[in-house]
Parts: structure tokens; sequence; C-alpha cells
């Protein structure tokens, strides 16, 4: 067991083997983020029925909901990288935090970009500093900081560093989002989606939901792979297999 874990951390660590490997993900990725973008919105935008109260103006959440769960993620996986590599100095760790930050960033505008055109016709205006909506900007705040330590620093080695710890400090964040609605009084509605519960949310607005979800992950993974292997092409030019990839091009 120990030893394939030990095989597994130096595969993870390789630029080449995430590269190779990576080849194979890529058209089942898209695979999966068109069709699931086709088939959620359109069930979502003309099939799943009007609400009882928030008439057609619901129908974001196939937007804003995915983007915000994604947004959450992106910097809980970003932190995690960045322990990965205070602990262990993986490259490769270091190198996906810096990749993850503006894709997560912009997941985040997203949900909050999705979430102010909701709120206007459901709370009558665009933004109010509600709980929820606070720490999500807070979210936004934290990943700009990632982005701008990482190049502030004299090298990139404290770059890196500075990044990874400003991550994990951040994360004190999250569940301040997720619970937010249940520890104060807030205008955000609490969470319909549920994992161990019921689902309040009725199956013909739930599958397309579910979807779009899926699609935004895969999406998401998607945009990583294809940055972080930019990444690796750039860091990895003087080596020798990325010349053969490149003079095979």
């Amino acid at each position: 067991m120990w030893q394939r874990l030990k095989r597994l951390y130096h595969r993870l660590g390789s630029p080449k083997w995430f590269y190779d490997i990576t080849n194979r993900w890529i058209p089942w990725l898209v695979v999966l983020v068109v069709l699931g973008a086709a088939v959620g919105l359109t069930l979502g935008l003309a099939f799943a029925p009007i609400h009882s109260e928030q008439a057609n103006s619901y129908r974001i959440i196939y937007i804003h909901v995915p983007a915000a769960l994604v947004a959450q993620s992106a910097y809980m996986m970003m932190a995690v990288a960045g322990a990965v590599y205070l602990i262990w100095k993986m490259k490769m760790a270091a190198w996906v935090a810096s990749v993850i930050a503006p894709v997560g960033a912009s997941f985040c505008l997203i949900a909050l970009f999705t979430g102010a055109i909701w709120g206007q016709p459901t709370w009558g205006t665009w933004w109010i500093w509600d709980a929820r909506l606070t720490s999500m900007l807070v979210l936004l705040f934290l990943y700009f900081g990632v982005i701008a330590i990482t190049q502030a620093m004299d090298s990139e080695e404290s770059g890196f560093k500075a990044a990874g710890i400003m991550s994990l400090v951040g994360l004190v964040n999250i569940p301040i989002i997720k619970y937010s609605v249940n520890w104060w009084n807030t205008l955000h509605q609490p969470a319909s989606l549920k994992v161990i519960e019921k689902s309040t949310v009725d199956w013909s607005m739930l599958i397309p939901l579910l979807i779009m979800i899926i699609t935004a992950y895969g999406f998401f993974a998607l945009l990583v792979i294809l940055r972080t292997r930019n990444k690796i092409l750039w860091y990895e030019r003087k080596s020798r297999w990325v010349k053969a990839i490149m003079g095979g091009i």
C-alpha cells in the first residue's frame, strides 16, 4: 500500500506523466462539457416548470449555483496544492495552485454577477451586505490576493510559498460561506440542494441543475488541465521530451 502511494506521489510530481495522461482526459472532458451544457441548459431553460414564487427568474440557478460550488471547491483544491508544495516542495503542486487561482476567481465572479441578476427581481436590489454575499466577495478578494502575491515576490519560489500560506489561511472563509445562512439572519435562502438530506428542489428542476453542476466541474477541470499543460511546456521547454513535442508540431 505504501509503495503504491509512493509511486502515485512520484507520478503526480512528474510534469511529463501529467502531460501524457491528460492527453487521454481532454477529449472526454470536452464531450462532457459540450453535451452537459446542451442538455442541462435545454432542460433547465426550456422544460423546467415556472417557479410558483420567482416565475422564470429562478432559472439563473443553472449558472449561479454551479459557479458558486466550483468557486468554493477550487479554492480548497488550490489550498491543498499549496500545502503539498509547502510540505514536499512538489513543483507540479505549485504550478497547479497558480493555475487554479485565476480559474477559481473567474467562477467566483460569475457566481457574484449571476447572484446580483437573480437578487434584483427577488430582493429588489442588485447587492446587499448579506452574510453569504459578503463572504463570497471575500472569497474573490482572497483569489485576487493569491494571484497578486504570487507575482509580487522577488523570487518565484517565495511567491509560491507566500501564496500557499495565504490560501491555507483563507480556508477559514469556506465554512463561513457554507453556514452563513444558518448562523445569521440573511436574505439569501438556505441550501435547497443537500447531500445527506432530501432535496427541497423538485426533480424536474433538480435534474438539469445536477447536470449543470457536473458540467461546471468538468469545465473547471478542462481549463485547469489546459492551463497546466501550457505551464509545463514553458517550464520544461529545455527538456528533451518537450523539444520533441514542439519539434513535431
